[in-house]
């Protein structure tokens, strides 16, 4: 009896162990299946339409810095500011099977077949210091905040002006039809319309429209309630070579102004040099709309007729485009949750911040 007994309990044990030993496997298998996930290197492509100029540099170093906290591969292919090349990225990127991919267009209209293309094969696609068309899937575009910046540097530059002073500015644009360069010149005139009028926000946006469809159509425009006019629109391509000569015939025909308005650091910097050539750089303050360049932001320190700048900071913009990544890719968040835009904060650098923002080893 007491041998039955014994062969009893020892088949219990046995049975016993081998069940603790399968849920141990089992556990084990999950912990693995849980490891593997977590090891699994998530991979990010950036179609970035050209590496020609510091910002666009210092934007795709920004995203491999801030993916590399997060844990994710960066690959960055560069389209030399060519259609066809961009396409070709696109393919590789899709064909490859990334998990995610950034897009600063080379063309408005042009990205969308290739951006509809990543959709189709289930990779989420964002729009990066970018303007894609609105017909393009991506799940939203990143970008310093052009009308908004535009606004609080207009609000700035109004305090540099007597109240009671005219206003009368010239304003070197981009290139006709692009719609970032019309946000930020936008931008500047809501905050001078605004600050000068002591009008609402919302009121200041309806008569900036109006004002720059009156420079659409005239060429010049005026608002005589603010005490603002702009006389002249040059065209600077956003480039400091073709920003001179554009201030240069500006200067020719309108020796009087006292302000100059631009859409980026790099035309304005073109500017300062031709006004500074005929001797007018105490006559003429400047004020750019973007980016906060560390040429720019020099001027600035030291105190020019430079004034301020929006801040347009790759290193920020990349982290924003990083973070909206993970909340993607980790967390689970739904593409179609996060809006048409995502921005950074409106900013107008000026010589009361400056310190804050001044980095003389930025790239950019």
């Amino acid at each position: 009896m007491k041998k039955k007994l014994f062969s009893i309990m020892l088949v219990i044990t046995l049975i016993g162990t081998m069940l603790m030993g399968c849920g141990s496997n089992k556990n084990q298998s999950k912990d693995q299946t849980v490891d593997s996930t977590a090891k699994k290197s998530l991979k990010i492509g950036f179609a970035q339409k050209t590496l020609e100029n510091e910002f666009q540099k210092a934007l795709a170093e920004g995203l491999k810095s801030a993916a590399t906290k997060e844990g994710f591969e960066v690959t960055v292919l560069d389209a030399k500011n060519d259609i066809a090349n961009e396409q070709t990225n696109m393919e590789t990127f899709i064909s490859q099977k990334y998990d995610l991919i950034f897009i600063n267009v080379v063309d408005t209209e042009a990205a969308t077949a290739s951006i509809e293309a990543a959709v189709d094969a289930g990779i989420p696609v964002i729009g990066i210091d970018s303007h894609v068309s609105d017909d393009a899937p991506v799940v939203t575009n990143i970008s310093a905040p052009d009308r908004e910046n535009g606004r609080v540097v207009g609000l700035y530059a109004v305090t540099q002006y007597a109240k009671d002073q005219l206003i009368s500015a010239a304003i070197l644009s981009g290139n006709k039809g692009n719609p970032g360069g019309q946000d930020r010149r936008v931008g500047e005139f809501c905050g001078i319309l605004e600050g000068r009028l002591g009008c609402t926000e919302e009121e200041a946006w309806k008569l900036a429209e109006k004002f720059e469809q009156e420079l659409t159509d005239n060429g010049k425009a005026k608002n005589e309630k603010a005490n603002f006019e702009v006389v002249a629109q040059g065209w600077g391509n956003w480039t400091t070579d073709e920003g001179l000569p554009a201030m240069e015939d500006i200067l020719v025909a309108n020796p009087n102004i006292n302000c100059l308005l631009g859409e980026n650091d790099s035309m304005l910097i073109g500017g300062q040099k031709a006004i500074e050539d005929v001797g007018k750089s105490d006559q003429i303050q400047i004020f750019a709309a973007a980016d906060a360049m560390k040429e720019a932001l020099e001027l600035i320190k030291k105190g020019t007729n430079y004034k301020a700048s929006g801040l347009n900071n790759p290193k920020l913009v990349a982290e924003k485009g990083i973070e909206v990544a993970k909340e993607i890719l980790k967390d689970g968040k739904a593409t179609d949750s996060f809006g048409k835009k995502v921005t950074t904060d409106p900013i107008c650098v000026e010589k009361g911040n400056i310190d804050k923002y001044y980095d003389p080893n930025s790239l950019f």
